[in-house]
């Protein structure tokens, strides 16, 4: 590979949805000519999800696809330059940050934004991914407020689980907690919480052989009670699955700091990862809250240090 086939960019983000979006749109108009890479999936999680309310400026909802649409549009406007593309390898060690794309193309980066975000686990049923967005769910917070006043199933064990269970036992009339053991791994503190909800049932050594529906609509869920194998129905209209997140964050393995699922580490109060010049923004950090509009702070935030980054370097925003 010659040196003509490197492109080198003063800011370089990885990764689209609203970190990303919001990255570039700072960068952007702070001219820093931000050259984006979208990933596989441009936009992210929410491009996978129906209707979004409680992000805002949106006062009655916007489908999700829709709304990274608008931020698209809205980078674009300041300049941003958005490739579709996914990022296979990385070289930190350098002052200048070197990124491998689709495995053929280099480009060379002073500041490199990552919102690669994180992936949702699924359990990996048919049905499941048949009604993801209309009654299939991977957060009670985005969701829950649609199935208000209705019997809804939850699946999870940890502490995600009893926590979006108790959330949705505020919205909802029922809410059937699945657990696959005869235990919670959940602290004894959401445990107890969980237990002491008069409107949760939880239904140990449970798991889930399908879920139900009209063709449009989630109707209820099938379940096995994996100790004498006899199967049940729960009439539920939505069905929440709570297992975990996995950040995608694999090709940084070996160059960043990251906890042991893989989410990566930032300073307090900060998006700088422990190499200079390269900042961490939305889920691919963010384990606790997972929100959209939380993601679009945290790329505000990258972008805005980023920018600081480059000034304090004395590098020439031309």
């Amino acid at each position: 590979m010659n040196s003509q086939e490197i492109e080198h960019v003063q800011c370089l983000i990885i990764g689209s949805g609203p970190a990303g979006y919001t990255a570039a749109i700072y960068a952007a108009r702070a001219d820093m000519k931000p050259v984006m890479y979208t990933g596989i999936i441009p936009g992210g999680q929410l491009t996978q999800t129906t209707d979004v309310e409680n992000f805002p400026g949106y006062p009655t909802g916007i489908m999700g696809p829709e709304m990274m649409e608008d931020f698209k549009k809205q980078a674009e406007r300041f300049g941003t330059d958005i490739r579709f593309g996914y990022v296979t390898k990385v070289d930190l060690s350098g002052k200048v940050h070197r990124v491998i794309v689709d495995e053929t193309k280099v480009i060379t980066a002073d500041t490199v934004i990552i919102a690669t975000g994180a992936s949702a686990k699924w359990l990996g049923l048919e049905s499941e991914q048949k009604y993801n967005g209309f009654g299939v769910s991977a957060c009670a917070v985005c969701d829950g407020f649609f199935f208000k006043g209705q019997d809804v199933a939850i699946v999870g064990a940890g502490d995600t689980a009893a926590e979006e269970a108790t959330y949705l036992a505020k919205l909802c009339r029922k809410v059937h907690m699945l657990v696959r053991r005869d235990e919670f791994r959940a602290s004894k503190a959401m445990q107890h919480r969980v237990l002491n909800t008069p409107n949760i049932e939880v239904h140990y050594h449970t798991e889930t052989k399908e879920i139900l529906g009209d063709g449009k609509n989630v109707t209820g869920v099938r379940v096995v009670n994996n100790q004498n194998n006899e199967e049940t129905i729960l009439s539920v209209t939505g069905f929440f699955v709570a297992i975990g997140h996995n950040p995608n964050t694999e090709i940084f393995k070996g160059w960043l700091e990251m906890d042991e699922t893989g989410y990566l580490i930032t300073k307090p109060d900060s998006t700088q990862t422990n190499v200079e010049g390269v900042f961490a923004c939305g889920d691919a950090q963010d384990k606790l809250w997972r929100q959209a509009v939380t993601a679009a702070g945290t790329g505000c935030m990258a972008a805005l240090e980023a920018e600081r980054y480059l000034a304090a370097k004395e590098v020439i925003l031309s």
